[in-house]
């Protein structure tokens, strides 16, 4: 399989600011029942480093090191409280992305991919319009590679216009521009992060549950992010490169997918879920175990959008003449032209938001939206195709374990154990786990909770080290014989522990206690 170029494209020499275009690109839904405010933010993360100390100069470096972080944040509006922005006030912010209040454009972005665009074309934000009342779920959209905050400026003003408060800072790397390997996803996910904190300290902002919105190699970042980040509860990839290079995520010691639970809503370039056998096998990155075949534990719904390629999936893509006129010929699939795929971003943009309505509002006809077919959704034929995969439970964990031992009562621990596993075949707790729990209850002097969890240890692994420690449980409950009845049992099992045998010896009075 051919795979996509991962964006922004980079330019040998810049160009000027792209002149008005013929056809303009819009997007094809309808806004929500708010304006949208827009803020642009220009804050540092103190917490890295980003300039080096020597300039290119030679010279020691003038000015803050720390790691600038350009924040957008679109926010639900009061209506009629300021005027819209223009396509170009998003272009500009280009050039003061890491250069806070000094402007300057740096060779090798893509304004050439920019040409074409209408710098005139109005957009649906205001800057610094008059936020709506109330506190709004916050979404973090994460740029492709090296991508401005603003790549996908369409769908984060769509999301706010329906009461989402989106916020989004340039696709970087370690440096501005971005390298895919594991120290380029590190760098962004740690910018995830960042602007969720960020948002928390906003007085609109309901952070009980962030979801992130990340295109091409955003995407693979906020898996990384979401593994790390226990305030993200959601995900939305935009035919990530999740998809593409599993064997980056695979040597990854953070990110399990098997392991995770995050309601996911997938949207693919064609029809497939890429397998190991379908992966180039030449190329470490892309050589693993495909990221949404292993995701079987959180909801997943897969979109496949059968007529866009890989770089629409963002609307400044949509909006480049020179891209359509020089890249998508060779890219483009079957006869799907355009405007198919104008059309079908749209309908990523009303995906979307009915995955959030549904998870972050517990909105249950945006639910039954993910699950129509999509012609019942009124999706025209040939747009797209819709599959969605229940998350399957974990297996049951000793915290969970504890939990119900807490709520029935430590003398059931092991009838709760056995009906456990009963109904799971495969939950199996580790007798090491369960003393150490034991200890841990004896340490706090909870010894009557102690004795029942010492003796389910003997029972998961019949061994020297468990009957020593229910003895020892028995001992601190004054329940002498039992104590010498385990303490024996243990010896058995290790004739030679001197510990157990001069114990053993002690409670049997054949030696005096020291």
């Amino acid at each position: 399989m051919k795979q996509p170029r991962f964006y922004l494209l980079l330019l040998l020499v810049p160009l000027a600011m792209p002149v008005k275009a013929e056809g303009t690109f819009s997007l094809r839904q309808e806004p929500g029942p708010f304006a949208v405010g827009l803020k642009i933010v220009e804050q540092y993360d103190y917490s890295r480093t980003f300039h080096a100390p020597i300039d290119e100069l030679g010279k020691p470096y003038q000015g803050e090191r720390a790691r600038p972080m350009q924040t957008l944040v679109w926010y639900p509006a009061e209506r009629n409280s300021g005027k819209s922005v223009v396509y170009g006030d998003y272009y500009d912010l280009r050039k003061t992305e890491t250069s806070f209040g000094k402007p300057q454009v740096s060779v090798g972005f893509a304004d050439q991919f920019m040409a074409g665009i209408d710098p005139g074309q109005p957009m649906w934000a205001m800057r610094n319009a008059a936020a709506a009342t109330g506190r709004f779920p916050v979404v973090i959209y994460a740029p492709s590679a090296t991508a401005y905050s603003f790549e996908n400026a369409d769908l984060c003003e769509y999301l706010a216009s329906h009461g989402y408060l989106v916020i989004a800072s340039p696709g970087m790397g370690v440096l501005r521009r971005s390298s895919n390997d594991l120290a380029g996803m590190d760098a962004q996910a740690r910018d995830i992060s960042f602007l969720i904190g960020y948002a928390r300290r906003l007085p609109a902002a309901s952070v009980d549950v962030v979801t992130v919105v990340g295109f091409s190699w955003g995407g693979i970042s906020n898996l990384l992010a979401a593994a790390r980040d226990n305030r993200i509860g959601a995900m939305v990839d935009l035919d990530g490169s999740i998809r593409y290079w599993p064997g980056l995520i695979k040597s990854s010691t953070e990110v399990h997918p098997e392991q995770m639970t995050l309601p996911t809503l997938a949207f693919t370039s064609q029809s497939s879920i890429e397998t190991q056998d379908q992966l180039e096998a030449n190329n470490p990155v892309a050589r693993g175990p495909s990221v949404l075949n292993a995701y079987t534990h959180g909801d997943l719904i897969t979109v496949s959008m059968l007529g866009l390629v890989h770089p629409q999936f963002n609307s400044m893509t949509q909006r480049s003449n020179w891209y359509f006129d020089h890249e998508f010929p060779a890219v483009q699939l079957a006869d799907y032209s355009r405007d198919d795929g104008v059309a079908g971003y749209a309908w990523v943009a009303r995906y979307t938001r009915a995955f959030l309505d549904a998870y972050i509002k517990h909105d249950s006809a945006a639910m039954q939206f993910l699950k129509n077919p999509p012609a019942q959704n009124r999706v025209p034929a040939h747009v797209m195709g819709v599959s969605f995969r229940a998350a399957q439970p974990l297996p049951p964990t000793l915290d969970d374990f504890k939990a119900s031992v807490g709520r029935n009562g430590f003398d059931h621990a092991g009838d709760l154990y056995a009906e456990m596993r009963k109904e799971r075949a495969d939950f199996r707790l580790d007798a090491r786990a369960v003393s150490t729990w034991g200890y841990d209850l004896l340490a706090d002097n909870r010894v009557t909770e102690a004795v029942p969890i010492m003796r389910l240890a003997v029972e998961i692994d019949a061994s020297s080290e468990e009957y020593a420690a229910v003895a020892e449980a028995y001992l601190r409950s004054d329940h002498r014989q039992l104590a010498i009845d385990n303490y024996r049992k243990a010896l058995e099992l290790v004739p030679g522990n001197p510990f157990i045998k001069q114990t053993l010896e002690e409670l049997e009075g054949q030696s005096p206690r020291r």
